[in-house]
């Protein structure tokens, strides 16, 4: 579906960006890519890997909405990755994470209705599901916004949806990268938070996948959620380094014991699957729409009222051999 197509995606130049452009590239044959995001050396950086003919690279912040505009004129799709994600220093500096999360998602919304786009969907995080820290929140209030913008289309052909997942293995600022980094420099310990801590792995290629075969599935307003495994911080750090001791420090500013992302509170709008779940839309739009079945023909059924998927009652955990597996894909 994305043969000849014009797809944007905001953040373009993160982890999530470079990985979609590649199999973008690999599985189809696209007429343009724009990379549209703020950073003069990453766009430079990255255009040495990708230099295909359709790909474009745009200098701009989501927080410039004229800038949004131009850069998705006769854009078919959009995929918005830009955010602030650093939970700590999101705490410290909450005016610049709402500038960019929550204002920046409402000027993708309003660049992408002023421009005719077909379909976007807005990359969110487990943290937005019963969020306790502001990075949570904001996201929580993006995915608000797009869910609600399908009521803003009126005649037009367009659809916004979401996709929730999990940590990803081997992203900037996350768990894996700081570990192999203190093992590589020789610590003589691994520091963790909390020992019951727990979250949710998904592979970088496995969320891009989601991702793309969301696009397929969409019809507007759902929150697509994958089925991914669980596993133990204190077993990350056994598995990376068997060797070195872990030290409990304490839960930094903002973070869960463990990760949710089918909250209990919406169980009575979500749908299961057989890979993943759909959480519907709490308001209702001009047009129906039945979100117990998608535009693949695939079928889900509503779960058990109280029902709540989180890192800790996960029924598929992470063992040591399918971990250190994924890991060499990082």
């Amino acid at each position: 579906m994305f043969d000849k197509k014009n797809i944007l995606i905001t953040g373009g130049t993160g982890s999530f960006g470079k990985k979609f452009t590649q199999l973008l590239l690999q599985k189809y044959r696209p007429n343009k890519i724009i990379i549209f995001s703020r950073d003069e050396l990453k766009q430079y950086e990255m255009a040495q890997e990708f230099s295909d003919k359709c790909m474009r690279y745009f200098i701009g912040d989501v927080r410039d909405k004229d800038r949004l505009k131009k850069a998705m004129k006769d854009v078919d799709y959009v995929i918005h990755a830009a955010a602030l994600k650093h939970v700590p220093i999101a705490e410290y500096n909450p005016m610049e994470c709402i500038k960019t999360n929550i204002n920046g998602a409402q000027n993708v919304i309003d660049a992408a209705l002023d421009n005719g786009v077909t379909k976007v969907i807005a990359l969110s995080t487990d943290k937005a599901a019963n969020p306790v820290n502001l990075y949570g929140a904001t996201k929580l209030a993006s995915d608000k916004l797009f869910v609600a913008a399908n009521n803003l289309v009126g005649t037009s052909n367009i659809q916004f949806s979401v996709v929730r997942y999990g940590n990803v293995i081997g992203s900037r600022g996350s768990v894996i990268p700081h570990f192999k980094k203190l093992i590589e420099r020789g610590d003589k310990t691994l520091p963790i938070t909390d020992e019951k801590m727990t979250r949710f792995l998904i592979t970088l290629e496995q969320g891009v996948n989601f991702v793309l075969k969301n696009f397929e599935r969409m019809q507007g307003g759902e929150i697509f959620v994958p089925k991914i495994p669980s596993i133990k911080i204190i077993d990350l750090a056994s598995f990376m380094a068997p060797h070195l001791k872990q030290q409990i420090i304490g839960i930094r500013p903002g973070e869960k014991l463990h990760e949710i992302m089918c909250p209990a509170d919406d169980s009575h709008l979500t749908y299961e699957f057989d890979d993943h779940f759909v959480i519907s839309p709490t308001i209702t739009f001009t047009t129906r729409r039945n979100y117990d079945k998608n535009c693949l023909g695939e079928t889900g059924k509503k779960v058990v009222q109280g029902f709540e998927y989180n890192s800790g009652n996960n029924d598929t955990w992470l063992e040591k051999e399918e971990f250190l597996e994924l890991l060499k894909e990082y």
